[in-house]
């Protein structure tokens, strides 16, 4: 039991969570800038400055002034990690997650990882990234996809990286998955790297080391997202923003990094491979490309052509461009 305990308390030493500790004026008055509702704001905890206890909420014209992380969020220890059971959909899938800041070490992250989560480091470390709106892919293609991916996935010991919510390419992913766990009894490590500012029903998720049922059926009428149930593990990125994505980019881009220059083979030197996997996409998606080959050493980016927009602009340069770029 004391190993639990110490681990515990080595969890909540090192992870942290933000919260907004200020109410800072928006364009909406029903809102702070952090995004949370005015009325729903946490209180401010007392020792604060004083300053925040006395604002009053009204538009105050601040335009020298943004809301920034550094300036008006606090950090505390973590409050939400343990076991998400997955309610709904007839099966009960469970996963791991936590609740970090968005500036955690990676060291740190995979750390937990392989000791708290008891992962085996991987041979290869696939990340995918696509679309986030909702988008169709043809039966024929989505049925390559996740077959290719889950067998890559499956023959290497693989880790799929996604952006963890039910939404865009990382439903497509989550798909394949499902179908896998149903047909064979292997599950593939997939890891949903997620803001916990754009989660519905974060709040079922409060509690140190614990077990929690988790809805899965997405609101149509709000701006939240869900969890994909068909991942094994989820970190939960903070940066005392509500229904903002952003504060998962920077972490995921440093832990991929990380995990790459893991020696699996000491006797060769050899990192963990990295692959960038897209799907369909927006102009970001270009940019992460772009990102990807750039890299030291670059990181080698599969472009999944007919899946839309971005995927299909990159797949046409490339088919057109001259030899030598």
């Amino acid at each position: 039991m004391c190993d639990n305990t110490a681990q515990k308390a080595w969890i909540e030493r090192t992870f942290l969570k933000r919260e907004c500790v200020h109410i800072f004026p928006s364009k909406d008055p029903t809102r702070c800038a952090c995004g949370q509702l005015v009325t729903q704001h946490v209180a401010i905890p007392p020792g604060a400055n004083s300053l925040a206890e006395a604002t009053p909420l009204v538009q105050i014209e601040t335009p020298n002034d943004k809301w920034s992380v550094v300036k008006h969020t606090r950090t505390y220890p973590t409050d939400s990690y343990g076991i998400i059971e997955f309610q709904g959909g007839g099966f009960i899938n469970k996963a791991m997650y936590i609740r970090v800041s968005y500036d955690t070490k990676p060291d740190n992250l995979l750390h937990l990882m392989v000791k708290d989560w008891q992962l085996e480091l991987p041979t290869l470390l696939i990340s995918v990234h696509g679309g986030l709106q909702n988008f169709d892919l043809q039966p024929k293609l989505k049925q390559v996809f996740g077959k290719g991916l889950i067998k890559a996935a499956v023959t290497t010991g693989a880790w799929i990286f996604t952006g963890g919510v039910n939404t865009g390419v990382i439903r497509h992913v989550g798909d394949a998955l499902k179908d896998h766990s149903s047909k064979s009894r292997g599950k593939v490590c997939a890891i949903g790297i997620a803001p916990w500012g754009i989660l519905e029903n974060k709040e079922d998720l409060i509690g140190k080391d614990v077990t929690r049922p988790y809805q899965s059926m997405a609101n149509p009428l709000s701006k939240l997202a869900v969890l994909n149930s068909s991942h094994s593990h989820f970190i939960l990125t903070d940066n005392g923003t509500c229904g903002k994505y952003g504060s998962e980019v920077k972490l995921r881009r440093l832990l991929e990094k990380h995990i790459s220059l893991q020696k699996i083979n000491t006797r060769l030197g050899q990192g963990v491979p990295l692959v960038c996997l897209i799907v369909e996409g927006g102009p970001n998606v270009i940019s992460i490309t772009l990102e990807s080959l750039r890299d030291e050493p670059p990181i080698p980016v599969v472009v999944c052509d007919g899946s839309g927009r971005a995927s299909d602009i990159i797949s046409f340069a490339h088919k057109f461009s001259e030899d030598g770029g």
